[in-house]
């Protein structure tokens, strides 16, 4: 039997999910709220398998409370539902740790089928959304680490422009074919968005002063 949690401030809402699910032979709805705070506190006291959270809520939302009772329970599913395709809001409930993203305008037997894979530890996060995701925060991890994007051999070659050697001298240095070199370093000025490699250079001097303060 798979044990779910409602929490949702529309009655209306509550009330007919309630019975949709009731109304499978392997599901059972445990317990509903209307408010984040009280979401919190019931969640955990009734340990569900699965908890259907409204992603906007009178006193928070459904993502704060599933960041929170998953800090708790990390083995509870979370279906994050909405009114609204919203980016932002699907891309926090990732991060959040939620299992799946529905709309409510999703028809009943889908929902059904989403609770029932999110309880089986499946996501219901399609190939492309996940892409996006990973994309986001791949993009996140170069804003705070300019590098994050280079191997560990481009990492190498940036560090010896910056030390103003010439390709064939890097070749030299790492035991490289000058046009291989020239290839790492076209690479390593895309990855960095950078159009010359005295930009590159700039930016490995910044980075040896950095590391020296």
């Amino acid at each position: 039997m798979i044990r779910v949690f409602l929490l949702d401030d529309h009655e209306v809402v509550r009330r007919g999910v309630a019975a949709l699910l009731d109304a499978e032979d392997d599901i059972e709805v445990i317990g509903e709220a209307d408010t984040a705070a009280s979401g919190m506190a019931r969640i955990p006291a009734l340990k569900p398998d699965v908890a259907v959270l409204d992603v906007r809520l009178p006193d928070g939302t459904g993502l704060e409370v599933c960041r929170e009772v998953r800090s708790r329970m990390p083995e509870l599913a979370c279906l994050m539902l909405t009114s609204y395709a919203d980016e932002e809001a699907l891309f926090e409930a990732v991060m959040a740790g939620a299992a799946g993203y529905v709309l409510k305008q999703i028809h009943g037997s889908d929902l059904v089928g989403a609770v029932r894979t999110v309880a089986a530890g499946q996501s219901l996060l399609d190939p492309q959304t996940t892409a996006t995701m990973l994309a986001r925060l791949r993009d996140q991890a170069v804003r705070k680490d300019p590098l994050a994007a280079l191997s560990q051999q481009e990492r190498h070659i940036l560090e010896l422009i910056g030390e103003g050697l010439t390709n064939r001298q890097i070749g030299e240095r790492m035991f490289l074919a000058e046009k291989t070199v020239k290839n790492y370093v076209s690479n390593l000025l895309s990855k960095l968005d950078m159009q010359r490699r005295t930009q590159a250079a700039a930016l490995a001097a910044r980075m040896r002063v950095d590391r020296s303060d």
